[in-house]
């Protein structure tokens, strides 16, 4: 059984609370500089899990990730044969 999964982006103050924030999902990265940390949870407890983070007085913001909504399937453009030629014609 596959279960839904979403990420939340967590701001914090203190990189020490790291270990906190992974308590709550499974934690994918966390930046030293821009003190952020990418968390994964399941979407039917995201709500939960946003508000208690939230709650917290060294997290600054929880925001979702917008990674579901970007179009990730490019089309190739086909190249025409007169194209292909031109190329590769050599000197």
């Amino acid at each position: 059984m596959k279960v839904e999964r979403e990420s939340l982006i967590v701001w914090y103050r203190h990189r020490r609370n790291i270990s906190q924030i992974r308590r709550h999902g499974h934690l994918i990265y966390a930046s030293r500089r821009m003190r952020y940390a990418v968390l994964y949870v399941n979407k039917e407890d995201i709500d939960s899990i946003e508000t208690k983070l939230k709650s917290y007085s060294f997290i600054n913001k929880v925001e979702r990730s917008f990674k579901k909504l970007i179009r990730t399937n490019y089309d190739k453009k086909e190249i025409t044969k007169t194209k292909e030629y031109d190329f590769h014609i050599g000197i």
